[in-house]
């Protein structure tokens, strides 16, 4: 991917990060800091899982959670209600499947942990009403086998919601996203792909997409940020921060879809079709 090196494990290289307090910002926006359970109540509170919610379907059932980490998104999942597979090869203590039976235990969450690759997934046809990955598909060593296991184990009207996954325009962008990721340095693990790759990977799957949101078109792929708070740069940059609600979503959208930032962020939502076959 590139000629950076990598010289720590995937552990060594968030615990390097909270032992930099001039990163400090960035580690609580990544929900890598500690105590875990306060960095999990904060992702179910926080803006970008308030605008996951309504995507989700209305009624909870059996979710997977594919590439869970730490558990961020299995315990807002299981806070909601959420019957949770949360699927993660990491054993670490730390960041990966042990982090999350923890967190569960401390939070007392029936949440599942399973130690496996989300190309080989562990579980029958038609298991899960829901799939979610959060920064998960861009990491896929397969992307087109990830997401037909996804779509394999997904019932016939389940969906399907990747988010926050860095997007290039051609593979000339990559070396230059990776150069710039924090983490790529010190573990090596970083990739994108194009929105192509992406939706054809998706489709190719079986699932129709729903929505594709672009960088500025959702708090999803903008938190930290928000629109709001983008919407009151604008109108500050007019010395009328008074008039923020006034500016238009549609120009903020539009602004997401003229975005070229190598690695920029989409986030993808898609459905099993009602009549798919329990294998498709």
């Amino acid at each position: 991917m590139t000629d950076i090196a990598p010289q720590l494990s995937w552990e060594e290289a968030v615990l390097s990060l909270n032992g930099r307090p001039e990163l400090g910002e960035f580690v609580r926006a990544c929900f890598y800091d500690d105590p875990l359970i306060e960095a999990a109540r904060r992702y179910h509170a926080s803006s970008e899982w308030a605008a996951i919610r309504p995507l989700l379907p209305p009624v909870p059932g059996r979710a997977l959670d594919i590439g869970a980490g730490r558990g961020i998104s299995s315990f807002a999942l299981a806070s909601d209600g959420w019957q949770v597979s949360a699927l993660e090869p990491d054993p670490s203590d730390r960041v990966g499947a042990g982090a999350i039976r923890a967190l569960a235990a401390e939070a007392h969450l029936p949440i599942e942990v399973v130690q496996e690759w989300g190309e080989s997934l562990p579980f029958a046809d038609a298991s899960f009403d829901l799939v979610s990955c959060r920064a998960v598909l861009h990491h896929a060593r397969d992307l087109g086998d990830l997401c037909k296991e996804i779509a394999r184990v997904l019932k016939p009207g389940g969906r399907f919601i990747g988010v926050r996954e860095h997007v290039i325009t051609d593979a000339g962008e990559l070396p230059a996203f990776l150069a710039m990721h924090p983490l790529h340095r010190l573990y090596g693990g970083e990739h994108a792909y194009t929105r192509a790759e992406y939706r054809g990977a998706i489709e190719g799957a079986g699932l129709a997409i729903a929505h594709e949101f672009n960088p500025f078109e959702s708090d999803i792929n903008l938190y930290p940020n928000s629109r709001a708070k983008m919407k009151r740069a604008v109108a500050r940059k007019f010395g009328a921060t008074a008039l923020a609600p006034l500016v238009p979503g549609w120009l903020l959208t539009l602004r997401g879809a003229r975005n070229r930032t190598p690695g920029r962020l989409h986030s993808f939502v898609a459905d099993k079709p009602e009549g798919a076959a329990h294998g498709d």
